[in-house]
C-alpha cells in the first residue's frame, strides 16, 4: 500500500483537469506571479472541529535550465501546540514552464508524524520520461505531479462539463503513473468560516493509503470565477473528518467576484 502524505493528499482532492485531449493546449489565464493562497486546516473526531494546522500555496517566476518558469511552493504544517501529537511539516516545489504548464522538476520534504518523504523527480516532457533515484520511467505525454497539476487545473473551462461528468487526467508519484478523475458536481453557493461564495463543487477519486480509503468520498468547492482557488475541502479520513478553508489570498491575477459577503 502506498503511504501519501496528508499534503499529498489534499492537493489531490483539488485537482480538476480536462479530458486527455485536452491536456496539452492550455495556457495559463488564471493566476499570475507573486500570488499566494493560505489555508487553515481543522480536524474532527467527534463532530467537533480544532485548529490542526496551516497551509500555503505560492507562485514566483524563475528560471530553470535556462528557461522561464514558474516556481510553485506548497507548505504545511500542524498547529504546534498539538505538534506533541502529531507533527507535520511539509514542502513541496514545482517548476513549470510558463507557457505550456508542463512540470520540469518536484520535490517533496515531508515530515509527518516520524513519517518522512524526500523526493525529486525531474520530467523530460519531450521524450515523456521521469527521472528519479531510483530510476527512468516512461510517462504519457503532457504528464502532471502533484502540486503542477492543481494550477494546470485552475485553466480549466468547467462550463464544459455538466453535473456527474467525470474528467480524467494522469499523475507521476512515487514511482507510478496514476490515471485519476474527478467526478464534477455543478456549481453551488457554500458558506466558510471565512466567508460566502459562489463555488463550483466536485468530487476526486482518491488513491487508498494511509490516511484517505479509496473511492469518491472527498468534497471539493473552488471558486466559480476566472481565477478557480480552492475555497474548502472536507473528508473522512482514518480516524474522524478533516476540513480545509480557504482563510487568505494575495495577488490573484483577478478580483475574487465568486465572493458574495465575508464571514
Amino acid at each position: 500500500m502506498k503511504k501519501f502524505s496528508l499534503l499529498s493528499l489534499l492537493i489531490l482532492s483539488v485537482v480538476s483537469l480536462s479530458a486527455f485531449d485536452d491536456f496539452c493546449g492550455i495556457s495559463n489565464t488564471s493566476f499570475m506571479d507573486g500570488e499566494n493562497i493560505r489555508f487553515k486546516v481543522y480536524y474532527s473526531v467527534i463532530g467537533i472541529y480544532v485548529d490542526a494546522g496551516d497551509a500555503s500555496f505560492t507562485v514566483q517566476k524563475s528560471s530553470y535550465n535556462n528557461k522561464p518558469v514558474y516556481h510553485l511552493t506548497g507548505i504545511g504544517t500542524s498547529n504546534p501546540k498539538y505538534d506533541w501529537i502529531f507533527k507535520v511539516r511539509d514542502k513541496y516545489e514545482s517548476f513549470i514552464d510558463t507557457a505550456s504548464l508542463r512540470p520540469y522538476r518536484f520535490q517533496r520534504d515531508v515530515y509527518e508524524g516520524g513519517y518522512t518523504i524526500k523526493e525529486n523527480v525531474s520530467f523530460d516532457q519531450q521524450k515523456h520520461r521521469a527521472e528519479t533515484k531510483k530510476g527512468n520511467y516512461p510517462v504519457p505525454p503532457c504528464v502532471q505531479d502533484v502540486l503542477s497539476a492543481i494550477y494546470y487545473a485552475r485553466n480549466i473551462d468547467f462550463d464544459k462539463y455538466k453535473p456527474g461528468d467525470k474528467i480524467p487526467f494522469n499523475m507521476f508519484i512515487d514511482e507510478q503513473v496514476y490515471p485519476l478523475f474527478i467526478r464534477y458536481l455543478g456549481k453551488e453557493v457554500i458558506k466558510t468560516r471565512f466567508g460566502r461564495y459562489r463555488a463550483i463543487r466536485f468530487r476526486p477519486m482518491l488513491i487508498s493509503g494511509t490516511i484517505f480509503s479509496g473511492g469518491e468520498k472527498m468534497n471539493v468547492w473552488v471558486s466559480d470565477d476566472r481565477n478557480h482557488i480552492p475555497l474548502r475541502i472536507e473528508s473522512p479520513i482514518t480516524v474522524g473528518s478533516v476540513k480545509v478553508d480557504m482563510k487568505g489570498y494575495a495577488n490573484l491575477r483577478y478580483p475574487l467576484t465568486a465572493r458574495i459577503s465575508g464571514n
